[in-house]
């Protein structure tokens, strides 16, 4: 996809990742999950860097954004059926990389207790633009976990319940 006028060139493609939240790992009110963004059936992530790449020419982007960020429940759920069963306020993804766990935030939103199975639209927050040149290369590289914390929903600690959690990433490459 190129841009239109005097824009960097851009490729833009959605990531999927899929995430759990059990109530038995609920700790502090708090639910939360992690994931290597490379671990996916088929590596949806490195496609698009990989593609991304040929985009650009062979060459590696020199900003990641995310462009939007959604958060739906998963089909295969157990003793839950609505998102504001699992989370209840603000839910935050980030991206932490891999060996030094430098931070970044990706997005987020606050899931009301009524919400249902999504997909929820949450606010996208990030730019590579923020991160040093170790930490751009580890976002490049895929050398980076995805996680997602927030409050547990009413009773969610003591349901028995396994949330399939899925998370779609809308992530764009520049040139």
């Amino acid at each position: 996809l190129a841009a239109c006028g005097d824009d960097p060139l851009r490729y833009s493609e959605p990531v999927g990742i899929n995430l759990k939240a059990k109530s038995a790992d609920t700790t502090g009110g708090v639910v939360s999950d992690e994931k290597g963004i490379t671990t996916e059936s088929a590596n949806p992530y490195g496609k698009f860097i990989t593609d991304a790449r040929a985009q650009l020419g062979g060459r590696d982007p020199s900003e990641v954004a995310l462009e939007q960020l959604t958060l739906t429940l998963g089909a295969g759920s157990t003793g839950v059926t609505r998102l504001g069963e699992v989370f209840t306020g603000q839910v935050d993804v980030l991206f932490v990389m891999n060996d030094t766990n430098n931070t970044a935030m990706a997005g987020g939103g606050v899931i009301a207790a009524t919400a249902a199975g999504g997909p929820v639209p949450l606010d996208a927050a990030f730019t590579s633009t923020t991160l040093g040149a170790a930490d751009l290369a580890k976002v490049i590289g895929g050398n980076f976990k995805v996680v997602i914390r927030g409050p547990a929903g009413a009773d969610f600690a003591t349901k028995g319940a396994d949330a399939d959690l899925q998370l779609t990433l809308t992530f764009a490459a520049y040139e």
